[in-house]
């Protein structure tokens, strides 16, 4: 992505401190896909080509949306550490490179990016976090990202069993890179915490009540979320939860 080459560069100037508004809620996308509740996101089975397309391009959407997430944690938040804003646009690169590649493959199956309808869960989160980074690096980072990290192996699983190889590999590409992004999730959310002088634990499950923030389910990927940073803790609370949260 040209932002994070720039940034890498060196020829782009940040100023943490300016407050930016936006003029609507929802960043610039495509015509395609059609946006419709997550329940109404038809399911297809994985040995027919139909089944697999529409599995990577659901991959494809959440890439998309990822790309916006990292940019907007940049933009919207004033005076967090230069560090942060490193951090973000190097997410959001690799979100760009992820989109790229999934999205290529997904043309030579003979489909594109927007011929499945797709949902926008993901960007809702990002629209009821617009007013705290905490919230923001708890419940997107932590939470949604972090569910991937569970989703990616079992995913991976099935597209192998179906012969696609190509897939497969992929997502082995996206599952090193999320652990990255979720462990700067981490990062923040903790860092945030101790300047507030908050719990980690009690604090997330406020948010997640609050925020109406989706109950997570297992079986968790504990060895690529430890990668990530949780703490023996934290995913102690995430297993033995009613709400399966942390």
């Amino acid at each position: 992505m040209a932002l994070a080459q720039a940034w890498q560069a060196g020829t782009l100037q940040l100023d943490r401190d300016i407050s930016l508004s936006a003029q609507g809620t929802i960043p610039g996308r495509p015509a395609c896909p059609q946006l419709i509740p997550p329940k109404e996101v038809a399911r297809r089975a994985m040995h027919t080509l139909e089944g697999r397309a529409a599995a990577i391009h659901a991959l494809t959407h959440i890439e998309f949306n990822a790309i916006n997430l990292a940019l907007d944690a940049i933009w919207r938040f004033a005076g967090m550490p230069r560090d942060y804003y490193a951090d973000w646009l190097r997410v959001a690169g690799e979100e760009a490179l992820h989109f790229s590649l999934l999205a290529a493959h997904l043309q030579t199956m003979g489909y594109a990016y927007g011929d499945f309808p797709a949902h926008n869960s993901l960007w809702e989160m990002a629209e009821k976090t617009s007013g705290d980074v905490l919230a923001r690096m708890a419940l997107v980072p932590r939470t949604l990202e972090a569910r991937g990290l569970d989703a990616s192996p079992p995913m991976r699983a099935k597209l192998a069993q179906a012969g696609d190889q190509a897939a497969a590999g992929i997502l082995d590409i996206i599952l090193r890179d999320e652990i990255g992004h979720v462990a700067i999730g981490n990062r923040w959310y903790a860092m945030l915490c101790r300047e507030r002088d908050l719990e980690p634990i009690a604090t997330y499950r406020i948010l997640a009540r609050h925020y109406k923030a989706p109950v997570l389910r297992g079986p968790f990927n504990l060895p690529a979320r430890r990668a990530a940073g949780f703490t023996e803790s934290e995913l102690d609370a995430l297993e033995n939860s009613d709400r399966q949260e942390f």
